[in-house]
């Protein structure tokens, strides 16, 4: 009997770098399914703001888990393109891990320009965020979300557009 593997490609980065939009334009080109599973659709489901759903997270590290444990499973139900902060360190078993970078500055003015707001108040939010969820992830699994050196493509997304960057990674799909 053949065991069936599930092709899953993981992209990660932190807020702002494009992985839902890269991760949405993989998938669509591959004709596979999404998994995008954020703390924006855990607060949306609760109900909640944002900003208060990151709160309680930093308090109890059931809702860092919770995320976790459903983007896992969902992966492994199909093929997909998974985009998520952590999925190259949780999906050990991806065919490819992808890490999008981009600077604070960059981030944070995608951010704005998404969402809205103060430019230096968005930064300030930007850079706190990105410290809270570093030493969350150490917290709880002992990753270190600064370290990416593993990952099989790391990709610099402040000077591509998203289409690019879909295609940079489409085409390393292509040789595995």
């Amino acid at each position: 009997m053949d065991i069936v593997r599930t092709q899953i490609i993981a992209i990660s980065g932190k807020s702002g770098c494009g992985n839902s939009t890269v991760s949405r334009l993989l998938a669509e080109r591959l004709k596979r399914r999404l998994v995008n599973y954020t703390f924006h659709t855990m607060a949306d489901e609760m109900g909640l703001p944002f900003e208060r759903l990151l709160e309680m997270a930093s308090a109890d590290s059931s809702y860092d888990r919770q995320l976790d444990d459903r983007q896992v499973a969902m992966a492994h139900e199909q093929d997909c393109v998974i985009g998520s902060r952590l999925a190259i360190w949780l999906v050990r078993d991806a065919q490819l891990k992808v890490y999008l970078h981009a600077s604070s500055e960059v981030r944070s003015e995608r951010i704005r320009t998404r969402e809205g707001g103060n430019a230096e108040e968005v930064l300030s939010f930007t850079k706190r965020r990105d410290q809270l969820d570093r030493e969350r992830y150490l917290s709880l699994y002992g990753i270190d979300n600064d370290r990416y050196d593993f990952a099989d493509l790391v990709i610099n997304t402040e000077r591509m557009n998203p289409e690019r960057i879909a295609d940079v990674i489409a085409a390393a799909v292509g040789k595995l």
